[in-house]
């Protein structure tokens, strides 16, 4: 996204702060004890991150302000429940969190009612949603939903479904001032949100491996080598390209 002389909230986007992993991380360290200021430069330092989650949500006609301040409201829950512990970037882990909290929010204010009663139990499997997630590392089922929460399948589908924004297929995307795309030519069978995630976390992974590592998978995966004639490229032998192709396999895969 180009941030140019664009004012939201009275920010000047231009003049945006943007922050090293080292900051973050030592940032990070100071907010877990307690360090107030800590605090305020994470958020003021992340704000980019929050302009580019937004950009995705402006087709909808809705405030780019608004949206600002309650991306900034998932920012702030990320930066409060991040474990420093963990072996992931920051910004990994913040915009689900920011995308999340701008979702909830489209959805609290769609024009369409939808029952108290209906709108707790979605809510409730969205929070049962995320327990499973983290304790199994995989998205779980409607049926373990439905088995968590003692309740009917069709219940729980019915009560997700009500609080979904609905969005017109012929709705434009993008135009550039000849053929206008619209929601229905970009449906696909994965979400793009899922997409955009997927494709964040698996740089990130190959950004971890080292230089030869990433040699080995280029010409292995990307150009179509054989084993043996990237041996011969790089000099080493059959073996030690099979070892390591493995091991850089293996700590994507980890990391993913």
């Amino acid at each position: 996204m180009q941030i140019n002389k664009v004012e939201i909230c009275g920010v000047n986007t231009s003049k945006l702060k943007v922050l090293t992993e080292a900051e973050k991380e030592r940032l990070l360290r100071s907010v877990r004890q307690g360090d107030k200021s800590a605090r305020e430069q994470l958020v003021n330092g992340n704000l980019r991150l929050v302009l580019s989650v937004i950009q995705r949500f402006t087709n909808r006609g809705e405030n780019l302000d608004d949206l600002f301040q309650v991306g900034c409201i998932g920012l702030i829950k990320a930066i409060d429940n991040f474990d420093i512990g963990q072996n992931v970037r920051f910004s990994t882990y913040a915009v689900p969190m920011i995308i999340g909290e701008i979702r909830r929010y489209l959805r609290d204010n769609n024009p369409i009612r939808v029952s108290r009663s209906m709108r707790d139990i979605a809510y409730k499997a969205m929070q049962v949603k995320e327990k499973l997630t983290n304790d199994t590392q995989r998205e779980p089922t409607i049926e373990e939903l439905a088995k968590e929460m003692n309740l009917p399948r069709e219940e729980i589908v019915m009560a997700l479904e009500s609080v979904v924004e609905p969005v017109s297929l012929f709705e434009p995307v993008y135009s550039d001032g000849g053929d206008t795309i619209y929601v229905m030519d970009q449906i696909g069978d994965k979400s793009m949100d899922e997409d955009w995630l997927d494709e964040i976390t698996l740089k990130e992974a190959i950004g971890r491996l080292s230089d030869r590592e990433k040699r080995i998978l280029s010409l292995r995966f990307f150009e179509g080598h054989t084993q043996m004639e990237v041996a011969s490229e790089i000099g080493i032998s059959q073996a030690q390209v099979s070892r390591l192709e493995k091991g850089a396999l293996s700590k994507i895969k980890k990391h993913i």
